[in-house]
Formats: structure tokens, C-alpha cells, sequence
């Protein structure tokens, strides 16, 4: 059966981001080590990956990056991130690349943005959002949920345990309800 996984923020072999977000890694090549080895322990081969941005360090060169992304497991998907240069990963070999999207999962519509969002399309009808970017320094907004590796035991996390937390926060906002209307009058017109 092919399962769904979602992820962000691995940068590999960014070795700045592991001073930065207290990654417990001595090195990037420690570092990319245990994010291969993690993901793959977690990702067969037919499973589906969105990778919501910043996959590598920019600078690294073009073979390099092709062979960490050769090494992982899974139908690869990718929203870009503020980190990732178009120019270079549209190279690698992506099922597609996007600057957000939405995707539906076992019936349930989930808005994928690699930053966090207060409002995102559907959300108002309980959609989902899931995003990264803020290296586990965001809690949840409505149904929102922060996927990157900080987050996660430096792992790609599974569509159910999403799903588990998801009926741990709260609904989304009301939006037709009263007390939750505001009314905003711009300058007068005269």
C-alpha cells in the first residue's frame, strides 16, 4: 500500500543550520547521514514524500545534491522554500515543483505552504495546513501543523500521525459567525 509522508527543512549539508536550530549533529555530513537514514528507515520506495522546501544548502554543487536526493526512498514532491534555488532543484528529478498547493489525502483537503499561514484556502471549511520554515517554533494555527524535521525527530511524518493531531487542536474559525465578524470602515468618503 503506498503511504503518504510530508516533510520540510532538511537543508542538507548546511552546516550553519545545525548551530542555528541546536541540531544534535557534529557535522552536515553527520547530519545528512542521519536525515538519509531516517527517511528511508520510514519511506519505501512506491510511498509519496511532499517535501514542503529548503532541501539543501544552496550552495552546495548541483552532483552533490542530485546524489542526496538519488538516496532517498519515495515519489518526491516539492514546494519550494525561501532556500531552494529553482535553477537547481528543478533538475533533480521532482514529480512536480510548486510555490504552494493544494492536494487532497484520504478525503481530507490539505493546503501545503512552506510558511506558516493564518488563513489558507478551504480553511474556513476545515482544511488543513501544513508547512515548515519555523524549525518547531510554531505551534498549530486552526488545523495547521508545522512538518519540518525540528519538529519531527528529524523524520518525514506520516499522513496519520498528522491526522492524530489534527483532532488535537482546534477547529478553525467560524467565519459566518457573528461574534467572529468585524467591521472595517476605510477612510470616508466625501
Amino acid at each position: 500500500m503506498q503511504e503518504v509522508f510530508f516533510t520540510s527543512d532538511t537543508h542538507f549539508s548546511h552546516g550553519n543550520i545545525i548551530r542555528f536550530c541546536k541540531r544534535p549533529f557534529n557535522s552536515s555530513d553527520e547530519m545528512n547521514e542521519c536525515l538519509i537514514d531516517n527517511w528511508n528507515a520510514r519511506v519505501k520506495s512506491t510511498d509519496i514524500v511532499y517535501h514542503l522546501g529548503d532541501f539543501a544548502w544552496w550552495r552546495l554543487p548541483q552532483l552533490k545534491i542530485q546524489q542526496i536526493f538519488d538516496q532517498l526512498n519515495g515519489q518526491k514532491f516539492l514546494v519550494l522554500g525561501n532556500h531552494d534555488r529553482f535553477d537547481q532543484v528543478s533538475k533533480l528529478g521532482w514529480q512536480w515543483i510548486r510555490q504552494q498547493s493544494g492536494i487532497q489525502v484520504q478525503g481530507e483537503f490539505i493546503w501545503l505552504n512552506h510558511f506558516s499561514m493564518r488563513v489558507w484556502n478551504k480553511s474556513h471549511h476545515g482544511s488543513w495546513h501544513l508547512f515548515g520554515h519555523s524549525h518547531a517554533k510554531l505551534g498549530p494555527n486552526g488545523k495547521s501543523c508545522d512538518v519540518g524535521v525540528d519538529a519531527w525527530d528529524y523524520s518525514p511524518v506520516h499522513f496519520d500521525e498528522i491526522k492524530e493531531v489534527m483532532k488535537k487542536v482546534e477547529t478553525p474559525i467560524n467565519y459566518k459567525s457573528p461574534e467572529n465578524r468585524f467591521s472595517w470602515h476605510g477612510p470616508s468618503q466625501r
